[in-house]
């Protein structure tokens, strides 16, 4: 802030000196547009928020700590119920997954130890629990997966608010359609019109 304030003072300044040597000259309506303008263009910068670098490393760190935390820094409030539903999601099927495996790898070493009052006697035969073992293990590890991917997208996402929450639009950078008329054969032309300003 302070600056720009020396920034448009020493402007200001500089603007001023041929103003100075020409003492009995009035001042033209061009330069009081220029003037204008210049204040104009000060005023939309000192009205733009600061941008904080910082800050989608902050909230992916708070959803790497707590997922949901990056949502709520970035007010994004709806997408805490999301992330909560899908990492409870994915922690709901690895225990179940997890707890049917015990079961039938608890039944298949009583039978291989000699016992026959296993809960799936009757149901399922040493090579069905083998198998029931197998998919349960294959299905606990794909859901461990999963939610490990949940989480890692929930502090992606945090991240990404974060950078675009702090995205620029303004007429700094601008881009248009355009049509116009050629004069030499009549004909329409169309094109796009990239306007880049640095102030």
């Amino acid at each position: 802030m302070l600056n720009k304030f020396i920034l448009f003072f020493c402007f200001v300044s500089a603007l001023s000196f041929p103003a100075l040597a020409q003492e009995n000259q009035p001042e033209t309506k061009q330069d009081t547009e220029k003037l204008g303008d210049l204040k104009t263009e000060i005023d939309s910068t000192q009205l733009r928020k600061p941008i904080n670098p910082l800050s989608p490393a902050k909230a992916a760190f708070y959803s790497a700590v707590l997922p949901g935390l990056g949502q709520a820094y970035n007010k994004k409030y709806w997408k805490i119920p999301i992330v909560y539903g899908a990492l409870g999601a994915g922690i709901y099927f690895y225990t179940t997954n997890n707890k049917n495996y015990n079961r039938t790898r608890d039944a298949y070493k009583r039978r291989l130890a000699g016992f026959t009052d296993d809960e799936f006697q009757g149901r399922l035969t040493d090579d069905g629990l083998l198998e029931r073992q197998k998919t349960f293990r294959r299905n606990k590890e794909l859901s461990l997966l999963i939610t490990v991917g949940l989480y890692a997208l929930n502090i992606i996402d945090a991240n990404v608010d974060a950078h675009l929450l702090q995205f620029n639009v303004d007429e700094d950078l601008s881009l248009k359609p355009h049509y116009e008329i050629n004069e030499i054969d009549k004909t329409g032309n169309f094109g796009l019109t990239l306007n880049f300003k640095i102030n």
